[in-house]
């Protein structure tokens, strides 16, 4: 029997609906914020996600599905969605319009990785994109869409902030953070020991326990910014504080992308196991440019579905909908008739099969319809449909066209 890959997984009932409650959910508050729905290809040339998410990344060193294709093409299907964002925002010309463009998009996200709880190969995320506006209010903004997203899934969350400078801090803590790498580096790890030429923030976030230990007393970035980016820090702290959002300094928070800088900020929770990030993302001001556009400010996150699918509270689930059936073959037409009618504005569920009343009752209470309406020889005869409401348990009779 043909199975689906391995990390690959149906989304079939009753797991549908949480999944689309999520996507419904998260859209709507989006839109409240003034953000767009737009939708960019599940394939990408390869060398997109080299030049933004960084070759040194394990992202496009260990996990990309990648191939060449009939054309002769280097593509892979999408590990993350803001690099094809951004490539649709310079494509179209949006860096040039100038102003401020809001961006949302949901859909599915592939990375050759070992599945465990919460991570496949192929997973779903529901990702915002705010370009054009360079304010720290702007990141806390994207924040408290997060937390209104989460609390109306019924989520609970902490928020773990970090800022990672800008061109004019980070050179300064790279050399303080390599020296110190270089004395510790026979006791790290290879992917570490990797790293510190490549990109030695990315050891900061290391999750072996080895690692950790002798980063302990490694030089913070935070300690380390200029006086824009520790003013701006300041500011999404503060802001934080006087909207009673529960968040905690992570100075070792320095999120699994390259092209990040300033803010950045994940959303966690103890209730899923090791994978403990539910949501993330932070400030990416020169990756519009690095990709051939023209200099933008930008900011966004990402929540990984499956991750939170586990923790949503769905909303309680009343009796909807008509059940529809016939007990004479011959009304089966006028049936179709009805349900054809019925459903420019509810649903409606069709029984083609002669039945019992009794077995028609059961089916109607099986599908949570509202109402079963049957016909049978009397009500055929009589141009009438026979209506049981499953909920207040009232029966009556009326005229097909009045139905």
């Amino acid at each position: 029997m043909i199975q689906a890959l391995r990390g690959m997984k149906d989304i079939i009932p009753p797991d549908n609906e949480r999944f689309v409650h999520i996507i419904e959910t998260a859209s709507a508050v989006a839109r409240r914020y003034g953000y767009e729905y737009i939708e960019t290809p599940l394939l990408e040339e390869t060398a997109l996600f080299k030049r933004s998410v960084g070759e040194s990344s394990d992202i496009v060193g260990k996990e990309m599905y990648q191939f060449v294709d009939k054309g002769g093409h280097d593509v892979c299907l999408r590990p993350e969605g803001t690099a094809g964002v951004v490539r649709m925002f310079i494509q179209n010309k949006l860096d040039k319009k100038g102003g401020i463009h809001r961006f949302f998009y949901h859909g599915p996200m592939f990375r050759y990785e070992r599945p465990q709880k919460g991570r496949l190969r192929e997973f779903h995320q529901f990702g915002c994109e705010s370009f054009g506006e360079g304010s720290v209010y702007e990141d806390f903004t994207l924040i408290l869409m997060i937390k209104d997203i989460f609390d109306a899934l019924g989520i609970g969350y902490k928020i773990l902030v970090n800022s990672l400078g800008c061109p004019e801090c980070m050179p300064g803590y790279r050399e303080r953070l390599v020296a110190h790498l270089n004395d510790i580096k026979d006791g790290l790890c290879e992917d570490c020991q990797r790293r510190i030429a490549t990109n030695p923030i990315r050891v900061l976030d290391c999750k072996v326990d080895s690692c950790q230990v002798l980063l302990a007393n490694a030089p913070v970035l935070t300690d380390n910014l200029c006086e824009t980016c520790d003013a701006d820090f300041a500011t999404l702290t503060k802001l934080l504080e006087k909207h009673g959002l529960p968040f905690e300094l992570d100075p070792k928070l320095v999120r699994g992308l390259d092209y990040y800088t300033r803010t950045a900020f994940e959303f966690v929770s103890d209730e899923i196991g090791a994978q403990s990030a539910i949501a993330g993302g932070g400030r990416y001001n020169r990756l519009v440019e690095f990709l051939g556009g023209k200099p933008t400010p930008a900011v966004g996150f990402a929540l990984g579905v499956e991750r939170i699918m586990e923790l949503v509270k769905m909303p309680e689930k009343g009796r909807e909908g008509l059940y529809l059936g016939v007990m004479e073959p011959q009304a089966l037409e006028s049936v179709l008739a009805i349900a054809h009618r019925k459903r420019q504005s509810e649903k409606v569920y069709v029984e083609y099969n002669k039945k019992s009343l009794k077995a028609h009752l059961k089916a109607a209470d099986r599908v949570g319809a509202k109402l079963c309406a049957i016909v049978g020889e009397d009500e055929l005869k009589a141009g009438e449909i026979w209506v049981k409401d499953l909920e207040t348990k009232e029966e009556r009779r009326v005229a097909i066209d009045e139905f």
